[in-house]
């Protein structure tokens, strides 16, 4: 089992941050041999598929390149010319081949691990030719294998080239009795069959090492239990840094609802333990707004920041607690409560008018159509 530099065991799976990490750094699964037998494979079919035009043309090509003129040869402006003409029409004869070996190469990233850009792993390292380390990774499971792997390639491709020349052998030596076109033109198409082949005895060993590079790359990034609770506290932080900042944004909150209860029309309260601020304005509102609420203490600090402020503070312990269980700070009161409300708000308007001397004292209302349903929560 795999161990950290504390000597913890990495048991745990990767995290997805992990995974994110090891990407950027351009760290993500690879098979060379996959990435070789596909690009060897697409080159073989590419070479039967155009070997026996490209050959045709390579015979013209070589034909007109070395038939010169007098006046040619003897003008080193137009030799320059005429060789790079023929370079360019070499060129143009072997694209196909690098086109296919080029797509191959785009290609077959795909397969396994997908493109993958990383500056980081661009950046020069000097830890990469550390000889220390590079002993270790000799004796570590990837140089292992990556050792078998070695043998076991030469093995094949030496045996199987060796058979496919014996098997060919007849028909390369017939080569000789054709003329130089036709045992150029045969040539390709005899040398793609046995480049093909060759190429898929590479498959036996990229069967092997795709889930191998799949399972070393899921060792690599393997975590311990301690580095998956810290790597948590880092994306989700620290539960000490969370609770501060919950607790600042509380006084945010309280402070904001504080400074709002001078503007209600009336407290109502339980009378000691709930205390709602209610804002009514017709011309603004649908219905009245709780802007402050509270319990205990908050409850106590709003009713004495009412009467600072001549608030009428208003007992009604049956609405006060619907008011506090049923509305948000912010928002309208329940539908339900509207009447009940409104005997209040009628009555502190009442008292307002007869403070003034315009109209008689108002009787305080005791009596309130609470529905059922707003006075089960406690």
């Amino acid at each position: 089992m795999a161990e950290n530099e504390d000597g913890q065991e990495k048991t745990e799976r990767a995290t997805g941050k992990r995974q994110r990490d090891a990407r950027e750094r351009g760290q993500v699964p690879r098979s060379r041999e996959l990435n070789t037998t596909v690009m060897l494979l697409a080159s073989a079919g590419g070479l039967l598929a155009f070997g026996s035009s490209s050959g045709t043309q390579m015979i013209h090509l070589m034909q007109t390149g070395l038939t010169l003129d007098r006046q040619s040869a003897f003008d080193t402006t137009r030799m320059l010319s005429i060789v790079g003409d023929t370079l360019w029409d070499a060129f143009i004869i072997i694209a196909p081949l690098l086109i296919i070996a080029t797509l191959a190469a785009l290609a077959t990233p795909l397969l396994m691990g997908g493109w993958n850009v990383s500056m980081k792993a661009l950046a020069p390292d000097i830890s990469k030719i550390d000889p220390l380390k590079g002993m270790k990774k000799l004796a570590s499971p990837q140089g292992l294998m990556e050792l078998v792997k070695s043998i076991i390639k030469a093995s094949l491709i030496g045996g199987f080239a060796t058979l496919m020349i014996w098997h060919s052998f007849s028909e390369l030596m017939s080569l000789g009795n054709l003329d130089v076109r036709s045992a150029i033109v045969q040539s390709f198409g005899i040398l793609g069959w046995i480049f093909l082949k060759l190429s898929a005895t590479l498959i036996l060993i990229a069967i092997v090492d795709v889930p191998f590079q799949l399972w070393n790359h899921n060792r690599q990034l393997r975590m311990t239990k301690k580095e998956v609770k810290e790597e948590g506290k880092e994306t989700e932080g620290n539960p000490e840094n969370k609770a501060r900042v919950r607790r600042v944004q509380q006084e945010i909150s309280m402070r904001r609802m504080m400074a709002d209860v001078p503007k209600a029309d009336v407290i109502v309260t339980n009378p000691t333990h709930f205390a709602v601020a209610l804002r009514y304005d017709d011309e603004a509102m649908g219905a009245p707004r709780v802007v402050a609420k509270g319990a205990d203490l908050v409850a106590m600090q709003i009713r004495t920041i009412a009467r600072e402020n001549r608030v009428p503070v208003f007992e009604a312990p049956p609405l006060a607690r619907a008011l506090y269980y049923n509305a948000e700070i912010g928002s309208e009161i329940p539908a339900g409560l509207y009447l009940a409300v409104a005997q209040v708000l009628a009555y502190v308007y009442q008292l307002k008018h007869s403070i003034y001397g315009d109209a008689e004292r108002p009787k305080a209302p005791n009596e309130f159509d609470i529905p059922d349903e707003f006075l089960q929560r406690h």
